[in-house]
């Protein structure tokens, strides 16, 4: 618009055309397609040959800046892209959220606000991509039920894995990929059917939530009890000061052969308020003398620093 306008009214005072005609000029000329002469004198001359450079070089210094634009936006795309496969890889102990969709983002959010690493694994493309990049999440884009995508997603190392998709089928046949390729992983999954339950089960998902009936049950219980459910509540609450946990006990932890009673759990604002051996049995609530052993899974509730400190980082639980 102002080069239009600058010729305008170049070739209207060094012609003396009408205005008209010199916007004319000035468009067939700034385009290239031909420059009419019309008894040019030498300052119309001089005007159109600076005219044209001026003209030329404004248009392919914005082609140029335009084509840098895509071309390092791309660039960017590709190496985020890399960096996060990068990080992707270098991750154990880590969990991975298959679908994106309200419960998907849930999951994640849950996991973020507890400083849990996690992938995301969905088919949305661009749209999930960019909001887990806003969000500083990791997301793989790809069919959660492809072996080689789970296998990208690192499931080999991973901890846990939620299958929230949108139909059971795609959920059922997310969970038996993942259980061939995992044998000991966490597999959480949703059933939307009643009679999905059982299929998602025998496919190998170690916990199978029906958002439906849980819903119900919880809504029953705050009816019937609901201080406690308040009090749940704020356990589950991002930033909330108290925190309920699973912490499972390796060989080479400093608490294997202690009994309860001699531990510094409770010094350090946790309470043991059962143990699960590695045999199935329970302890509910736990004696004072109870040994602690390996393999055993001790539920903890505490300080939300002091939990997360005894579960540690992936790399800690190594």
């Amino acid at each position: 618009m102002g080069l239009t306008c600058t010729g305008t009214v170049g070739f209207h005072l060094t012609t003396g055309s009408g205005w008209l005609e010199s916007a004319y000029m000035a468009v067939i000329t700034l385009t290239t397609v031909g420059s009419r002469d019309g008894g040019q004198n030498s300052v119309a001359m001089v005007f159109t040959m600076l005219y044209l450079v001026g003209g030329l070089s404004i248009f392919t210094y914005s082609a140029f800046q335009l084509g840098q634009f895509v071309v390092n936006a791309e660039l960017r795309r590709m190496w985020e892209r890399r960096r996060m496969q990068r990080e992707i890889r270098g991750l154990k102990c880590h969990y991975i959220v298959c679908g994106m969709g309200r419960m998907g983002t849930t999951i994640c959010e849950f996991l973020a606000q507890r400083g849990r690493p996690f992938v995301v694994v969905d088919t949305f493309g661009e749209q999930v991509e960019e909001t887990c990049r806003e969000r500083g999440w990791h997301v793989i884009e790809g069919d959660a039920t492809d072996d080689a995508v789970l296998i990208d997603a690192g499931i080999e190392r991973a901890k846990g894995l939620a299958t929230v998709l949108p139909t059971d089928a795609d959920n059922v046949y997310v969970v038996l990929t993942a259980r061939m390729l995992s044998s000991t992983l966490q597999i959480v999954a949703r059933a939307s059917e009643p009679k999905a339950v059982v299929k998602l089960e025998r496919a190998g998902a170690t916990r199978v939530i029906s958002p439906f009936s849980s819903g119900a049950i919880k809504m029953a219980r705050f009816m019937l009890s609901p201080s406690v459910e308040d009090f749940l509540e704020i356990t589950d609450s991002g930033g909330s000061e108290l925190e309920l946990a699973d912490i499972q006990i390796d060989a080479d932890s400093p608490y294997v052969g202690k009994p309860l009673m001699n531990t510094d759990l409770r010094d350090k604002g946790v309470m043991i308020i059962g143990i699960r051996r590695a045999s199935g049995e329970r302890l509910l609530p736990p004696a004072g003398s109870a040994v602690i052993e390996a393999g055993d899974s001790l539920f903890a509730f505490g300080s939300s620093d002091a939990v997360n400190a005894m579960i540690g980082s992936p790399s800690d639980n190594e």
